[in-house]
């Protein structure tokens, strides 16, 4: 009898265990991240490909990181298709921008979502479980997680069509950069490149053919026409030889801060250009990649220095204003288009990959 109540003790305590969501990943519910503003069939994208004139292709590439826009796909579709083309990694880190990080008095630490999967064309794409090993082992100082953030921010959503539909296993980290300073940015990303860099070591993974880093970032807002409470952001003018002088400034900083090797001189120069020295929440070039962009250059070359012993390369791949092409249609798909593209209200983008 002794024995019976042993083994019926030990069988009731297996099936508990079990049971224990815990010791169970399939049991963590599932937790949508609905899409907002961009597309969400797959119709959508052939008819963005299409009028893009876009052939793709599987290819053997295995590009580290890649610099790519975030704005409507009827002004910058191209670049998309140039920064991503390269990214065939599995398992993708992309940073974000957090544009509305002041109505939640964020700043100067990550912003992580408790998302499953992120809706798209191809059927969700997934929340990959380095997220979570990301979140476990990062220093609590360096990050929050805050749903609702994520939530109305569009610098991520607009990408993850793109990537999905070259790869339809891909997984995703989702994490946005609020206000922050190049203090904190070297000493965060220094953090996070150590943390993914002994996961990576466990799992036996390779920066670029196994994780990628996808930085979201639109180049210079410029114009001085509907452009809310910033009202003028058009300090060189609005005639043709003012939006060539903006142009020019912003191939100015992509060959100083963002061309050729890596270094942390380089990311700090690039914070330099783009906000004020007093005071890092405001503007001083008008990047709404001003934190994301350095953040993400920093993350990545702590990444490869810890991976391979070298800086990262650049390869720039293309830079396009909201006004210095054809522009295809894509009101009729269902994607609203809600900016003007004018001399007096215009967007730049660029494409930049590093190896």
């Amino acid at each position: 009898m002794k024995d019976f109540i042993v083994l019926l003790f030990i069988s009731l305590f297996a099936i508990s265990c079990k049971q224990n969501p815990k010791n169970d990943v399939s049991s963590k519910p599932i937790k949508i991240r609905e899409a907002n503003n961009y597309a969400k069939h797959d119709w959508q994208m052939d008819s963005i490909y299409n009028r893009l004139d876009l052939k793709d292709s599987p290819n053997n590439l295995n590009w580290k990181t890649a610099i790519t826009p975030h704005d409507n796909y009827r002004f910058a579709g191209q670049l998309y298709y140039k920064s991503l083309r390269g990214i065939n990694a599995p398992n993708i880190i992309l940073i974000g921008v957090a544009h509305r990080a002041r109505n939640y008095e964020l700043q100067d630490k990550l912003i992580f979502g408790t998302f499953t999967e992120w809706e798209s064309p191809y059927g969700g794409i997934k929340v990959s479980s380095l997220n979570d090993e990301i979140i476990s082992h990062l220093p609590e100082d360096n990050f929050v997680v805050h749903d609702s953030m994520q939530v109305i921010e569009h610098s991520l959503e607009a990408i993850i069509p793109w990537l999905h539909k070259k790869n339809r296993k891909a997984e995703i980290v989702p994490i946005l950069v609020p206000y922050i300073n190049y203090t904190t940015i070297d000493y965060i990303s220094q953090n996070l490149a150590k943390v993914v860099h002994n996961i990576c070591a466990e799992k036996n993974w390779e920066f670029g053919k196994d994780v990628a880093i996808v930085i979201s970032n639109d180049a210079v807002h410029y114009g001085d026409l509907e452009w809310g409470d910033s009202k003028n952001m058009a300090p060189m003018g609005t005639d043709s030889v003012g939006t060539q002088k903006a142009v020019t400034m912003d191939l100015k900083i992509i060959n100083d801060c963002l061309s050729g090797t890596v270094t942390n001189e380089k990311i700090k120069m690039f914070t330099e250009y783009t906000v004020q020295k007093n005071d890092y929440k405001q503007y001083k070039w008008v990047w709404c990649g001003r934190y994301s962009v350095p953040f993400g250059m920093s993350f990545a070359n702590n990444l490869n220095i810890l991976e391979n012993q070298e800086n990262l390369q650049s390869s720039f791949l293309g830079y396009q204003t909201s006004i210095d092409h054809p522009l295809i249609e894509v009101e009729d798909l269902g994607m609203e288009v809600t900016a003007l593209s004018t001399n007096r209200h215009w967007v730049a983008y660029t494409s930049i990959i590093y190896q």
